[in-house]
């Protein structure tokens, strides 16, 4: 197995907010990887005395440990007892209530000797690379399926849209959240890589369309995360350099990761 992972901030005086983490067994067989991307709050009270790192690493340590513990459960109980450990590390100081209170969206994989199980939150993006080369993406794609402008104002998505039926859904306090995840499972010998991103990364197809997700993967084999992050980051210059405004959300540069496992 080879494994890969690079995290870039999309501002370096500022805190990254995403978080990743691959992990083998002890036994040596199979393997887990977590990527989350912390929701960057706006401005005003989000009822947390925590920053979005803080809650990134509780939550992903969580992900970690569980996933590779506890094989009983599946990555939806998982990411559900993780939320539940995690809101209740500042249950006592924080309003963990709030709507924007820390958050963030999961992509999830764990492997063993016979299946490899997915979980997809949010806009986070899980590729599988078949045996055959054809490659498939995991995707949650409430986001892309709201109307044009609907996250233009941040008292709509607050009110009508964040964690909310007929909005989006994030890793946030609520452990039942887990059942709103694109989650699956594909027989290990079926799949001979995978990759699991960020939004700040995937915006290479989702945003500047410079190829669909099988050339992704291509491109992340062949020069690394490092050389995909590196492609978007001169995208996203030359964007800017030319007034163009493409990006969801306003950020001419996001936290970036990327984590490439071939089996």
């Amino acid at each position: 197995m080879r494994c890969e992972l690079v995290t870039v901030p999309g501002d370096p005086e500022r805190p990254n907010e995403d978080w990743a983490s691959a992990a083998v067994p002890a036994s040596g067989q199979g393997g887990v990887v977590v990527v989350l991307d912390g929701v960057t709050p706006p401005e005003g009270d989000d009822g947390c005395v925590h920053s979005v790192p803080w809650f990134t690493a509780r939550l992903g340590g969580a992900l970690v440990e569980l996933s590779g513990s506890r094989r009983d459960m599946d990555l939806a109980e998982i990411l559900s007892e993780s939320i539940r450990r995690t809101t209740d590390a500042h249950r006592s100081t924080c309003d963990v209530s709030h709507v924007r209170t820390p958050q963030a969206t999961v992509a999830l994989a764990r492997w063993g000797e016979h299946a490899i199980e997915y979980l997809v939150l949010s806009d986070a993006v899980l590729l599988l690379e078949g045996a055959d080369g054809a490659v498939r993406a995991v995707l949650d794609d409430r986001l892309d399926r709201l109307p044009p402008g609907s996250l233009a104002s941040a008292a709509t998505v607050d009110g009508r849209l964040r964690n909310k039926e007929g909005g989006f859904f994030t890793a946030a306090a609520d452990p039942a959240v887990a059942a709103r995840a694109a989650t699956g499972s594909v027989p290990v010998t079926e799949v001979r890589s995978l990759a699991a991103l960020t939004d700040g990364a995937s915006r290479w197809t989702e945003v500047f369309r410079e190829g669909g997700w099988a050339a992704l993967l291509e491109l992340v084999r062949k020069a690394g995360p490092q050389g995909l992050i590196d492609r978007v980051r001169e995208l996203e210059g030359a964007d800017a350099a030319a007034g163009r405004v493409r990006l969801r959300r306003g950020k001419t540069h996001d936290d970036a990761t990327a984590v490439f496992v071939e089996l």
